[in-house]
């Protein structure tokens, strides 16, 4: 079995940009905690909006979705979901919910990791408790010839490797010596290796990657969507978890690929969060170039429901029309159709 020790994380020697990536986090969080207690009105839009991207995004990442509306309606409660996907949305809003409302009285343990995940599949029948039966984490290529990625750690073995994981993650997270920002990529990956469950596995580790951020200070994903980062960039993110997850039966893995990945969307998050509140903030300018401005400091695509969330004084009208002036301009580019349709500045990301 694996041996889950996170103690290379006080002698490791990191590279530039993990180290470089590290600092700068910690530098915006003190910008973002200024943010949070001088603007709560503010805040309180962009958390609204980053709530019901995560719900969106990190469903989406596993090919569960509906309409943006009846997401809307889902995300605060005046749409019952319906149907199977729906029901999933629903499931990860109430997880979302506990985590935002009550990350800091939550322990990390077996019982919590457990209940988190029944309460996730609790509006789709969804199982309760870890896998009975051993799972592959399976490509599926153009061709449709299937192959093996990574085999997760078996049925028999998962509640020894889980409780094995929360004790070395308490050990390490209470060690002074142990950056626990960079910690906590490691115990993801772990957890990921595990697949300790049938089904849910990639969503349900978003969902601790917030619960374990919060807990830790760096709260920016309630303002702006850790999961939608990830889904942005999910290419990256397949590739990080390949690169660290080889050799991981063996004690061989190196974490320093998924670590590096991990602390790059969280400095895009912050990023983010202080380029929307720069242009929230900016509540003297015009309405039509507050949307402007909001449309091209954002580093993701936005849809008119996104916008619509994040000023919500601002008439869908006049976002329509804001939007289809800087299409035509050729400011930024139309991704999708119809309802669905989201828009992103048309020069290419740079990604930290």
């Amino acid at each position: 079995m694996h041996r889950f020790d996170y103690s290379f994380l006080k002698t490791a020697s990191f590279p530039a940009d993990i180290v470089s990536k590290a600092s700068r986090i910690e530098s915006m969080r003190g910008r973002g905690e200024f943010v949070i207690r001088s603007h709560p009105a503010v805040v309180s839009d962009m958390e609204a909006a980053a709530r019901v991207m995560s719900m969106r995004e990190s469903n989406a990442i596993e090919g569960i979705v509906t309409s943006d509306d009846r997401l809307v309606g889902i995300a605060t409660g005046s749409t019952a979901p319906r149907g199977h996907s729906e029901s999933e949305i629903a499931g990860y809003r109430d997880v979302l919910d506990i985590i935002h409302s009550r990350h800091d009285a939550l322990s990390v343990d077996e019982r919590t990791i457990l209940r988190l995940f029944s309460v996730m599949g609790a509006q789709s029948d969804g199982p309760t408790g870890y896998k009975i039966r051993d799972n592959a984490i399976v490509d599926v290529h153009e061709d449709g010839t299937r192959s093996v990625r990574f085999r997760p750690v078996t049925a028999a073995e998962t509640p020894m490797a889980m409780e094995q994981l929360v004790l070395a993650y308490g050990e390490a997270r209470d060690d002074m010596g142990i950056n626990n920002l960079l910690l906590i990529p490691c115990f993801i990956l772990d957890f990921l290796c595990i697949h300790p469950f049938i089904d849910g596995n990639e969503r349900m580790s978003r969902l601790l990657t917030l619960l374990l951020l919060y807990q830790e200070g760096y709260d920016v994903g309630k303002y702006v969507s850790v999961e939608a980062r990830i889904s942005a960039t999910r290419d990256r993110y397949y590739e990080a978890l390949s690169a660290s997850s080889k050799g991981w039966h063996e004690n061989g893995s190196d974490y320093i690929p998924f670590i590096s990945y991990m602390l790059g969307v969280l400095m895009m998050c912050y990023r983010e969060f202080d380029s929307r509140f720069r242009a929230i903030e900016g509540s003297r300018m015009g309405k039509m170039d507050r949307v402007r401005e909001m449309v091209l400091n954002s580093v993701l695509p936005v849809s008119k429901t996104d916008l619509s969330s994040m000023m919500p004084d601002v008439s869908v009208t006049t976002i329509e029309a804001v939007l289809g002036e800087m299409v035509r301009e050729g400011v930024v580019r139309k991704v999708g159709g119809n309802r669905n349709a989201r828009y992103i500045r048309a020069s290419d990301e740079v990604w930290p």
